[in-house]
């Protein structure tokens, strides 16, 4: 079961948004507010799983909700703005719905919140059981040992693969570009081209038609657009 509160200046908003809650069986309802000052009070004393938060409202913005908080709960951004959604990024909410929002979309969210809340539960030693960090890989006549932390992104050439790493040279091997994908958790990495697969964690910024990691611009392709911007929870443009 995971706690929740929803947080609207919108009265009808606010309404739907409960609606929908109560629709979902793991979601359990303990405050809503219209006041998102009032808000961070019930905030720091139910201490919530979750918080459905709009963006634009009088006297302070989601964003400025979740930078104030000391100790974050998960957020769920729900709001009418697009343009916002870099910023929801960076502060790793767990998903961005545009209003009006649908209910199957609701629940995706949902899910993804449920997902994390029950993988930060687990214990350590299964955690240690359930996570591997590394696969091992064959190239120059060896089994290197890739630990999928040190990739950036993985680069297509043909019939070979180059891996970019944050440290050290990148190496090239003959592989293709299905099976490393296969071999990379997908909870990790993302598929944006048919040329490149980026390491999550490693993306700085995107846009219409780019990853960036850092100075390096990446294209997304047409057909991978809707996976690259679902990562943001919103449609390609």
């Amino acid at each position: 079961m995971l706690r929740c509160i929803a947080i609207d200046d919108e009265d009808l908003a606010l309404e739907l948004l409960e609606d929908n809650i109560s629709r979902v069986p793991y979601l359990q309802l303990v405050a809503k507010s219209g006041n998102p000052i009032e808000a961070i009070g019930f905030i720091q004393q139910q201490k919530p799983d979750l918080v459905f938060l709009d963006i634009q409202m009088p006297g302070l913005t989601g964003l400025q909700l979740i930078q104030s908080l000391p100790n974050k709960p998960m957020f769920i951004f729900v709001t009418a703005y697009e343009k916002y959604a870099l910023d929801g990024f960076n502060l790793n909410v767990v998903d961005y719905l545009v209003k009006p929002v649908a209910f199957d979309r609701f629940v995706e969210a949902c899910n993804k919140a449920l997902e994390l809340h029950e993988l930060k539960n687990k214990s350590p030693e299964v955690l240690k059981e359930t996570e591997q960090s590394y696969v091992f890989i064959n190239a120059d006549y060896s089994h290197i040992k890739l630990t999928f932390a040190d990739v950036v992104y993985v680069e297509g050439l043909k019939d070979y693969i180059k891996i970019h790493f944050k440290n050290g040279k990148p190496i090239v091997v003959r592989l293709s570009m299905k099976s490393i994908e296969e071999q990379l958790p997908s909870s990790s990495f993302l598929r944006i081209q048919k040329s490149y697969i980026v390491s999550k964690e490693s993306i700085t910024a995107i846009r219409k038609n780019s990853v960036f990691i850092g100075s390096i611009e990446l294209p997304i392709g047409d057909n991978y657009k809707e996976a690259v911007f679902t990562l943001l929870g919103i449609q390609p443009q």
